[in-house]
């Protein structure tokens, strides 16, 4: 996809808020005038991480920093001011700042219209780009479509695909090789069979993954996936169920950080992730061809 040559100036008018959805981090709390996020920057339970919508800036309370959006993208994807700039250019459906504003005065529910993904339709998995995407993240199409859809999507008046995995409360995750988004509502995914043992993960590619590394164990348990770290809070009355919950979160700062908090609090919590050590999570290690 071709990419859109910007200036800082530009760049730090696009929205912090959208570019974190991009990136698959979304608040814990808002209002019109702004929103906590668990910190991108840090592993944390409680949300003090904040951005203002006024000014359309960010600081992480647990940090004692903040900035604008490029200063947010460089630390988040550990690149360069130019890297960062080359991905805010990118020819996504983000609203800038700017936009936002020019929004601000019209009735609430314009405002949620003008910005809501729309689900257009879901059908099963066919289009090649989304099957190549698969192949590339060494994903079956038969255990894709086990669990995904294909869903076409509207946002900002344009249409985009993407594979879909779909939340309990009917929102959808989707991903495909340029965008990672998702629809309201937000919320985990909840595959329940009414088991004894529970799994959960991460991220829509990590159910995919397991599916592939263990067939038997996804068959013998309720999954939840996350499909944002932030969900945790909600997912945790879940847990005293259950005789047995196998955590496969990230291994990054987050998801052990999140690890070592579950471990202390229940029991009944056992840490799979060294079944992926040295690799950030299931799909990585698949993609590595060690599974």
């Amino acid at each position: 996809m071709k990419r859109k040559k910007i200036t800082c100036e530009i760049a730090r008018t696009i929205s912090i808020v959208k570019t974190l959805a991009r990136l698959g981090h979304f608040p814990t709390k808002e209002t019109e005038k702004e929103a906590w996020f668990l910190s991108v920057l840090r592993s944390e339970i409680q949300a003090s991480f904040k951005v203002s919508k006024l000014i359309n800036r960010w600081y992480d309370h647990g940090k004692g920093m903040g900035g604008n959006v490029i200063d947010l993208i460089v630390l988040v994807l550990k690149c360069s001011v130019k890297e960062a700039l080359e991905f805010l250019g990118n020819d996504s459906p983000l609203f800038s700042f700017q936009q936002q504003t020019l929004f601000s005065d019209l009735p609430k529910a314009i405002q949620q219209k003008e910005n809501k993904i729309t689900i257009v339709r879901t059908k099963t998995i066919e289009h090649p780009a989304l099957i190549q995407y698969l192949n590339s993240r060494h994903i079956p199409f038969k255990i894709a479509k086990r669990y995904c859809a294909e869903v076409w999507y509207q946002l900002d008046k344009k249409t985009f695909f993407a594979i879909g995995l779909k939340n309990r409360l009917g929102g959808w995750e989707l991903r495909n090789k340029s965008y990672k988004n998702g629809s309201s509502p937000k919320s985990y995914t909840y595959l329940t069979k009414g088991m004894e043992q529970l799994i959960i993960v991460e991220g829509m590619f990590d159910l995919l993954s397991l599916a592939v590394f263990d067939k038997m164990l996804i068959y013998e348990s309720d999954i939840i996936v996350l499909n944002s770290i932030a969900f945790i809070n909600e997912v945790v009355q879940l847990l005293k169920k259950y005789q047995k919950v196998l955590l496969l979160l990230d291994n990054d700062s987050n998801g052990n950080k999140i690890t070592t908090y579950l471990l202390d609090q229940y029991k009944n919590v056992i840490d799979q992730s060294c079944v992926y050590l040295n690799y950030k999570d299931l799909n990585e290690k698949l993609i590595d061809g060690i599974i």
